[in-house]
């Protein structure tokens, strides 16, 4: 009857801890595609001057072969970013090879975990198809590794291998950016300050002085729905309690298994 009651109140402390798992798990903004109304038409030319895009925009630009194409988008911790992107060519041109480059809000150049990021346009392609999956972004990092961290990321579109005569002729771009949630398995015990986003060293000083005003600079404005490490909640915590459950239910069992039977033992003859 005891080990009974114990695994009815250990399923329900199972059912506590998963429910809060499937509502998490429910598609996030980044997951699907938003409204693109709001969405840029233009790119920037330099780091300084890069678009911000929001996850799920698809984001679109026109320019010249040989132009250098930046765009901007916020990522934070426990999420794993995907940028896509699609250049459009003219009718006629020469094979040429397009790069995609994907940097952190140190401008650290980061590797794709998987992804074209450099494809070769035959001369009769109307179209080149780039992607860059990169590594899960973590809370904290030590400072000598080049782990992605939470902030801004820089995309950089440009051709690589080009014919002269190809130099100038109008390409059309577009950029798709999403994430998919991690979630506990990447968590980390640390976590930055401040987001790696360009400008915010700035504004904190500002803050600390009492100076903040309208005119403090902040180069980058975009940030996450939610805020910056505004999903403290992950799957981790699912897994901590039902560990904890099945070791509570493992005490209880080994003891109603390991117990006496209440009687004292007989005493051997002669003892």
């Amino acid at each position: 009857m005891r080990i009974t009651r114990a695994l009815s109140a250990s399923l329900l402390l199972l059912g506590l801890a998963v429910a809060p798992a499937a509502a998490d798990s429910s598609p996030t903004p980044s997951d699907s595609a938003s409204t693109d109304g709001d969405a840029p038409t233009l790119a920037g030319t330099s780091f300084r001057t890069a678009t911000e895009v929001e996850q799920g925009q698809t984001a679109t630009a026109s320019g010249s072969t040989g132009d250098y194409l930046y765009w901007s988008f916020p990522a934070d911790a426990g999420q794993r970013p995907t940028v896509e992107a699609t250049v459009k060519l003219p009718e006629t041109h020469a094979a040429e090879t397009w790069q995609l480059d994907v940097y952190d809000g140190l401008r650290r150049r980061q590797s794709c975990q998987y992804g074209a990021q450099t494809r070769t346009a035959a001369a009769d392609a109307r179209e080149v198809e780039l992607a860059c999956t990169l590594r899960t972004v973590r809370a904290w990092s030590e400072t000598w590794a080049n782990d992605p961290l939470p902030g801004t990321y820089y995309v950089r579109l440009t051709v690589t291998g080009l014919s002269t005569a190809d130099l100038g002729l109008p390409v059309g771009a577009e950029l798709r950016v999403g994430s998919k949630d991690i979630g506990g398995s990447a968590a980390v015990d640390g976590s930055l300050a401040e987001p790696l986003v360009p400008g915010i060293a700035v504004r904190s000083e500002a803050e600390k002085d009492g100076s903040e005003d309208s005119s403090s600079a902040v180069l980058s404005a975009i940030e996450p729905e939610d805020g910056w490490s505004s999903g403290w909640w992950s799957d981790r915590w699912v897994w901590t309690a039902i560990g904890g459950a099945l070791a509570a239910l493992a005490g209880v069992g080994g003891y109603a298994l390991t117990r006496g039977s209440g009687r004292p033992s007989r005493v051997p003859p002669g003892a």
